[in-house]
């Protein structure tokens, strides 16, 4: 489990890859650490709670993690998607627990040489990480009222191009 802030040793991004955070993200620690002179871009992505969710009022979302396959499986994408988009660093990482509207959910950053190769890795990954990684989203509604969110989606693979 990684703390809050990611605080991580530069050297040591590339061995981190993938984590699950029961604390804050900070996203600004979290771009730091992608920062090589070698690379000259560096794409990230931010899911944040937002306080909607097909017409209804949603005040807080509770996130459940089966952290050791969650992992496993996020670090194969990192792995796949450095394959594939020839990035340099990739790092990514998502929040377990309850969280309250505005809160940084899931963060996803990528540095590479060039934009689009960034680009394309940091959606790659988040796509992936949405599609198979154990990760539950249960949200609370103004009401009174909760329910674990199924995404239909889910049951169709994401094509990438």
């Amino acid at each position: 489990m990684v703390t809050a802030y990611c605080f991580f040793h530069r050297s040591l991004v590339v061995e981190l890859g993938f984590r699950v955070s029961h604390a804050a993200l900070d996203p600004a620690r979290c771009s730091a650490e992608l920062v090589d002179a070698h690379c000259g871009g560096l794409v990230t992505f931010e899911g944040w709670v937002r306080d909607h969710n097909e017409g209804r009022r949603v005040l807080k979302l509770e996130y459940e993690v089966y952290e050791p396959l969650a992992i496993k499986e996020g670090e194969q994408v990192l792995t796949e998607a450095k394959r594939r988009f020839g990035v340099q660093h990739v790092f990514g990482i998502h929040r377990a627990g309850v969280l309250e509207i505005g809160e940084c959910a899931v963060w996803v950053g990528v540095s590479s040489a060039h934009r689009a190769e960034a680009f394309d890795a940091c959606r790659y990954i988040i796509d992936e990480i949405k599609q198979r990684l154990p990760i539950w989203k249960k949200e609370y509604y103004h009401g009174g009222d909760s329910g674990w969110v199924n995404c239909e989606r889910c049951a169709h693979p994401h094509a990438h191009a």
